[in-house]
């Protein structure tokens, strides 16, 4: 019976913050002067009902759900990974240098290695870390957040010097080869494959941690390393590869954001998209499906925010208010499970 409730706690809790912050965020509307109701049908009609703030919902969902696997890779594993930022410049390098020094090939070989080139960097990126705990115990924390400052630095000096366009009026490369460019899947949006890419992450995801050794590895280590040490399993290696994997899936979201949507390499290319996972990560309580729905409502929030703005005169920043408020509230669901639990052992 209690296993069941916590099941069900497990389920409604996401449910509950989000309608908690959307409550907030009403009273917020309210007080600016806006009727909450009209400002919230125009916010998700058109971010979701209507064909081209779809498009846009599903580009910016896109980077959302390849970051957010990445954090809630590490997670499984018991790492905390706040380097997703860094993560998804890095990945967004990786494809670029691909896309601009590989030339002359066919779309079907150049946007696989192009996407391949964004996966090894942010690999590369999140197993500094991974490395680093598993061999020196470096806290996680600590190093992916720092590797972020390096990244983000790293990126700006590329394209302010030996990558930037020559004659460009601000910090920016030269296209991307159109062959490494991935198709738009709504024509007419800037909807591209790069959501197609995030669901196929997540339908891997889950099989791995479903069907696989490495997966029931993975959380094992996570559930408790001591025991997963006494069976046999290479408690660092595991941190190794889960680090370095939720890297790869970061620096995907900065390939998709590259190669599908700008199609060169700017100097901040993500508007804070690898701090978001942080929050949906935690928010889908380790379940794969609930990163996909938090991540299209991430999405939804930041495609109508400025329709919301145009047409119902509520700043865009109610919008990213109703996100912190949604992490503010599935924290306090975290502590009010963790107090329940104390009650009952005592």
């Amino acid at each position: 019976m209690r296993h069941e409730s916590s099941r069900i706690w497990l389920l409604l809790s996401p449910i509950v913050a989000i309608a908690s912050a959307l409550l907030v965020g009403a009273v917020l509307i309210a007080l600016s002067g806006t009727n909450p109701v009209t400002a919230y049908t125009v916010l998700f009609t058109e971010s979701l009902a209507n064909y081209y703030g779809f498009g846009s919902t599903l580009t910016k969902t896109a980077p959302l759900l390849l970051a957010g696997l990445g954090v809630l890779t590490a997670l499984k594993a018991g790492q905390f990974n706040i380097g997703g930022e860094g993560q998804i410049y890095m990945g967004g390098l990786g494809s670029t240098l691909v896309g601009l020094y590989l030339q002359g090939l066919p779309a079907l070989i150049h946007l696989p290695l192009a996407l391949l080139g964004g996966f090894l960097f942010g690999a590369v990126w999140g197993g500094i870390p991974g490395y680093l705990k598993a061999v020196r115990g470096v806290n996680e924390v600590i190093t992916t957040l720092l590797l972020n400052y390096i990244a983000l630095n790293l990126v700006g000096y590329l394209v302010h010097e030996p990558l930037i366009e020559p004659g460009a009026p601000s910090a920016y490369s030269p296209l991307i080869a159109q062959s490494a460019w991935l198709p738009i899947i709504l024509p007419k949006t800037q909807a591209h494959a790069g959501i197609l890419v995030g669901l196929i992450a997540a339908v891997i995801l889950w099989v791995v941690f479903a069907r696989s050794p490495l997966g029931y590895q993975i959380e094992a280590v996570g559930l408790n390393p001591v025991a997963a040490r006494y069976s046999g399993m290479s408690v660092e290696r595991t941190i190794i590869i889960v680090m370095a994997l939720a890297g790869g899936l970061a620096g995907l979201a900065g390939s998709s954001e590259v190669m599908g949507l700008k199609h060169r390499l700017f100097e901040q290319f993500s508007p804070g998209y690898g701090y978001d996972a942080i929050a949906l990560a935690f928010l889908s309580r380790g379940n794969i499906a609930g990163i996909v729905a938090t991540s299209l409502f991430f999405g939804a929030l930041r495609s109508g925010a400025n329709v919301m703005q145009r047409s119902a005169d509520v700043p865009v920043t109610v919008v990213y208010a109703i996100q912190g408020l949604t992490v503010l509230f599935i924290a306090i669901s975290f502590a009010i499970e963790r107090r329940f639990r104390v009650i009952r052992i005592k």
